[in-house]
Parts: C-alpha cells; sequence; structure tokens
C-alpha cells in the first residue's frame, strides 16, 4: 500500500530482456537505506517487488502481464522513474490509498503554463472513466493529484511547482503516456452500483428473515 507522496526519483541503470519478461535495475540513491530483498516499492505508480540489492541499486522482475500495462517495455537506461517506498503503520497519509497496480495509460494530450503552475489534459481509456470525478483522486505515474475536470475524454490536473520539480511529471510532454490508478474506493462504488447485493443469492435467501431463527419463546 502507498500514498501518492513521492519520495524522489530513481534512475534506471540497467534493462535486460528475461524470456518474456523484464529485469530492471534502478538506482534509488539516498531512498535505498533500509531496502531489504522482498520489499514492495513503487516505481512510477507500479508495485515492483525487490530482488536483488547492490548498494543503493535494486532490481526489479517485470513479467510480461506487467509488460503489457506498463511503458517500461518502452523504457531506457538512463529514464528517470518516481519512488515510493511501501506504507508503514503509523505513518502520515498525505495523499490517498494508492494499491500500486496500473488501471491502464493514459496520454498527455496537451499542457499549458500558467505561470509557475502547469495544467495538463490527460486522455483517458475508457473503461477508467466511470470512476473519475471532479476533485477526486487519481494517481499519475504514482504520484497522488487531484482531478480538476472530467469530460468525454479524459479528465485535467493542475499541478504546483514543487510537483513539476520533484517528480517526473514535469518532464512530461504532449503525446507522453503515463500509468492512470484510479481511486480504489471508486472501484467499490462502481462494483456496488453493478452488482447490487440485492440481487446476490445469498441476499434473496436472507431476505425472508433469519436463517436460524431459533426456538420460539
Amino acid at each position: 500500500m502507498f500514498t501518492g507522496l513521492v519520495e524522489g526519483m530513481g534512475v534506471i541503470r540497467k534493462l535486460g530482456r528475461d524470456g518474456a519478461g523484464l529485469r530492471m535495475t534502478v538506482d534509488l540513491g539516498s531512498l535505498a537505506a533500509g531496502v531489504a530483498i522482498g520489499d514492495s516499492i513503487a516505481n512510477s505508480g507500479c508495485c515492483l517487488t525487490v530482488v536483488a540489492i547492490s548498494g543503493s541499486e535494486c532490481d526489479f522482475e517485470l513479467g510480461s502481464e506487467t509488460l503489457s500495462k506498463t511503458i517500461f517495455g518502452s523504457k531506457q537506461v538512463g529514464d528517470l522513474v518516481n519512488i515510493e517506498r511501501s506504507l508503514r503503520v503509523g505513518d502520515r497519509l498525505g495523499g490517498h490509498f494508492v494499491s500500486g497496480h496500473v488501471d491502464g495509460l493514459g496520454t498527455l494530450a496537451h499542457r499549458y503554463e500558467e505561470g509557475v503552475w502547469s495544467h495538463f489534459k490527460i486522455t483517458t481509456p475508457p473503461s477508467l472513466m466511470i470512476q473519475l470525478v471532479p476533485k477526486g483522486s487519481i494517481t499519475i505515474d504514482g504520484v497522488s493529484l487531484t482531478v480538476v475536470n472530467v469530460d468525454d475524454s479524459g479528465f485535467t490536473i493542475a499541478l504546483i511547482p514543487h510537483t513539476l520539480q520533484v517528480t517526473t511529471l514535469g518532464r512530461l510532454k504532449a503525446g507522453d503516456q503515463v500509468h492512470l490508478e484510479t481511486d480504489i474506493l471508486a472501484k467499490y462504488a462502481q462494483r456496488a452500483l453493478l452488482y447490487p447485493t440485492q440481487n446476490s443469492p445469498g441476499a434473496a435467501q436472507n431476505s425472508h428473515g433469519p436463517v436460524n431463527p431459533g426456538t420460539p419463546n
């Protein structure tokens, strides 16, 4: 579990094909302190498991399923990734609940600058649109952000100078793809609407009273 508050940026040092998968080495810098093999770390919003450590460099293995849902297959050595280590019990939750499971890819349709702020329009897969609402939460490349507006093709966000500086989002240009993870609460709400409890077999059986009412007094 993560919060979408990026701790820093890592640098991809090595990329190597491993059958249908990919092995990626990322230099975490000072964020590697205390990291152990088996730890979960969000790399640009994708939860990956540390499989090897050498100094500040950590290795991650990406299977074919992960590669099909992310843009890591097109990454190059030297590229930056947003890094967040997993949430610890008792940590401040300054963003929102982020699972690190990429739901789909968005595309930066256009950006415009307003002083030191940047405004992005992200086109979004239709399947994710129902989970987006104005002023709701969205994770873009691992960064917890607030949706400004939603239309038929996507949504807009406004980025403060700090976010542009300390994450990879400041380097994005029109046409670039990004990892999207919608709010987990929106997913449960959609599921409840599509499959109401009263239509489930168990609910129908129990609607006429308790299964075991007991012995009358």
